[in-house]
């Protein structure tokens, strides 16, 4: 596959198709467990880590997989990777296992890992399934992470609290306190506060994107405009 090719993937995961703001897709676990930056980079890791694994896994079983029982197939094998997620998790995160609680195995239920699955990894090879599931992944866990913070600054005043329970003893010092004496407001952290977040997310993605559109179309007309003056 061709280099662009692989730079428009990245522009599709990243910005184009994002999951969670073009697609809408995810929202239950991006709804409810972002309340600060370390849940939301949790959860986005764990997300990550399945959109690669099964998009790589299924890309390469995909010529001995019949078209008939390939959905329960994939499902299966992504199921399977979550499980693991899931127990290295208990074993290795307990405390913050415990807060994302029902949310890690409802991964396997996430529409966007198993519309990559189907509608990209099933046809293509190992190495573009590869960067699909990273890019894709990548921008699920950056809405994550963003709405995460925007939540926690707003809810407590506070940006990474709880580090340590992802980063281990040595990040127990990573708390910014961003607002001193702050009694927090309470709809930030409560799922309103949620979709109101990403609703100005998504707003401002289209106005973004409004932006660069209209850009596109004054350039030609400036660059004809030159050229007929220099004639």
């Amino acid at each position: 596959m061709a280099q662009h090719d692989y730079s428009e993937i990245t522009r599709q995961g990243l910005w184009k198709n994002n999951p969670a703001l073009v697609q809408i897709l995810g929202l239950c676990p991006l709804l409810a467990v972002t309340s600060t930056v370390v849940n939301g980079l949790a959860l986005g890791l764990a997300t990550l880590l399945t959109l690669i694994l099964s998009n790589v896994t299924v890309s390469l079983i995909r010529h001995y997989v019949s078209p008939e029982i390939r959905i329960p197939v994939f499902v299966l094998v992504i199921a399977s990777i979550v499980t693991v997620i899931e127990l290295a998790m208990h074993a290795y995160f307990h405390e913050l296992y415990l807060i994302l609680g029902i949310f890690i195995p409802l991964i396997v239920t996430n529409c966007s890992i198993i519309a990559r699955a189907e509608a990209y990894a099933s046809k293509n090879p190992v190495g573009p399934a590869f960067v699909d599931g990273l890019m894709m992944g990548i921008g699920f866990a950056a809405v994550l992470i963003v709405l995460g913070g925007m939540r926690e600054v707003l809810g407590q005043g506070t940006l990474f609290a709880n580090a340590h329970l992802l980063l281990g003893e040595m990040a127990r010092g990573f708390e910014v306190i961003v607002i001193e004496d702050y009694r927090g407001f309470l709809l930030a952290i409560l799922p309103p506060g949620a979709f109101i977040g990403l609703g100005l997310l998504i707003a401002l993605k289209n106005v973004i994107d409004s932006r660069q559109e209209k850009r596109l179309q004054t350039a030609p007309a400036v660059s004809t405009e030159a050229t007929a003056g220099t004639a």
